[in-house]
């Protein structure tokens, strides 16, 4: 049931729950003061009759004298009506008692030599009684002590506390309805914040995603609650930014191929013609086909670095990977291409790391790739390889066009290129091997960076070197 109360409900509840406890317990405590109070007040008034008995029993030494006690006892206890009295001589017969009252006669049997430090309590005749009994000796030779028991009426006490406790009973169960409505005023003015942000977040939606929650308007407690929804928001809002623009990036890349291989079709079913020119006809339609293929393929292993993917399979399937022969093995692939444009291609340094091999080269060869293809003819494609504190540093760099510091932030970024006309002028790649890159490169924790200015681009990974390995 709990679960189903409001937030202010409960906060309203346990204030007054906690509330009543602590009255209560204040109500119960103060009647414990109370009774102790009456209790020392009575033990203070026996104990003054009782050494007054005293004196007066210890001048006794003769029987006359004995026989005049009662009268004397009489006289002294005179204007205290609440009081009553009964004394026993050594006989144990009853010298004086007050009329209709009867001690307990286990108490006047074991009565002490001297006071005692607590009283006795009984109930006789709807009546309640505090008192003491005392054996004190007499002056006359030979003579057993005369036992005195003294006792108070404690009605008025009774009552007093009882008409106390029932004020204060009284008291809380007011107290308990008044800390209820305070508690509740108070909660829902404690949780005007939550609110206010619960409006905030419901105006967010796919086309507001700006809207952030106020952090300054909400008390500290809820400070980190709204800047980490707002962090949230960022994120969700670069996401669906990401996701639109891409969505919009692979329609517009997709397009053109579709419309080049609708219009080179139309074209050759328009009228009859050669093989041969059938022959061209589906030449070119392959290449574009080839070309909607790496696309496809490049844009399936985007989504599964997107999902995590590629991060298990490298932790599974992980292994140490010489960075230097495999970038040797690369300049043999290009090498064809950069005899072709006469760009030299140099390799310093030696490297291990830890991952899979595959991804590896080809996230090194997509930045080969890059760089031969902005080198100018007779320039130096350089990759260097460098280890510290467990980290290898793999760099590639190539004199060409400086990248603009507005684009640096945006090289990695799916279909993104620096120089679109270039690049829809040649053909050449999809716009997606910095993307696939950096994907990679995230899948074995590492990072990847760009530099370029005055003439020169470098790129920078940087991966966890591979455990147990030396490099020379």
């Amino acid at each position: 049931m709990m679960a189903r109360l409001t937030l202010t409900a409960r906060l309203t509840l346990l204030f007054a729950v906690g509330a009543s406890t602590v009255l209560l317990v204040l109500g119960w405590l103060t009647g414990i003061a109370i009774d102790r109070h009456f209790e020392q007040q009575d033990l203070d008034a026996l104990a003054g009759k009782m050494q007054l008995a005293q004196h007066t029993i210890a001048r006794v030494s003769t029987r006359s004298e004995l026989d005049a006690l009662k009268s004397q006892l009489n006289d002294a206890l005179i204007g205290h009506h609440d009081l009553v009295v009964q004394v026993l001589g050594p006989n144990g017969d009853v010298l004086l008692a007050s009329a209709g009252v009867h001690f307990p006669r286990e108490w006047l049997a074991h009565a002490p030599a001297t006071p005692a430090e607590a009283l006795f309590q009984w109930s006789q005749g709807g009546r309640s009684f505090r008192g003491m009994a005392l054996a004190i000796p007499t002056a006359i030779p030979h003579w057993q002590p005369l036992v005195v028991a003294v006792a108070v009426d404690i009605a008025h006490h009774t009552e007093f506390t009882r008409s106390l406790m029932r004020a204060l009973w009284v008291f809380v169960a007011c107290a308990a309805l008044a800390t209820g409505v305070l508690g509740w005023l108070a909660a829902s003015r404690g949780l005007a914040p939550l609110r206010t942000m619960r409006d905030k977040a419901a105006a967010v939606t796919a086309h507001h995603l700006h809207q952030r929650l106020p952090v300054d308007a909400v008390p500290p407690e809820l400070a980190e609650l709204a800047t980490s929804l707002n962090e949230m928001l960022a994120r969700l809002e670069d996401a669906f930014r990401r996701l639109s623009d891409f969505s919009s990036d692979i329609a517009h890349e997709l397009r053109t191929p579709v419309s080049n291989l609708m219009t080179e079709t139309q074209v050759a079913l328009s009228r009859p013609r050669d093989a041969a020119s059938y022959r061209a006809t589906l030449e070119s339609n392959a290449e574009e086909y080839e070309r909607l293929a790496r696309m496809i393929s490049d844009m399936l292993f985007l989504a599964k670095a997107e999902y995590g993917q590629m991060s298990d399979w490298v932790a599974e399937h992980g292994e140490s990977v010489h960075l230097a022969q495999e970038v040797r093995d690369l300049f043999e692939f290009y090498e064809a291409l950069a005899e072709e444009k006469g760009i030299h291609l140099d390799l310093l340094g030696t490297c291990s790391v830890w991952g899979d091999r595959l991804m590896l080269r080809r996230a090194v060869s997509n930045l080969l790739s890059n760089a031969l293809r902005y080198t100018p003819r007779a320039g130096t494609v350089r990759v260097c390889l460098s280890e510290l504190d467990g980290i290898c540093t793999l760099t590639v760099e190539n004199p060409g066009p400086t990248i603009p510091a507005h684009q640096l932030a945006r090289v990695f970024e799916r279909f993104f290129r620096a120089d679109p006309s270039r690049q829809q002028a040649t053909g050449e790649g999809t716009g997606l091997g910095l993307a696939i890159t950096q994907a990679i490169v995230h899948a074995h924790q590492g990072q990847v960076s760009v530099f370029s200015e005055a003439g020169k681009t470098r790129f920078s990974i940087q991966l966890a070197q591979a455990p147990g390995r030396t490099n020379v």
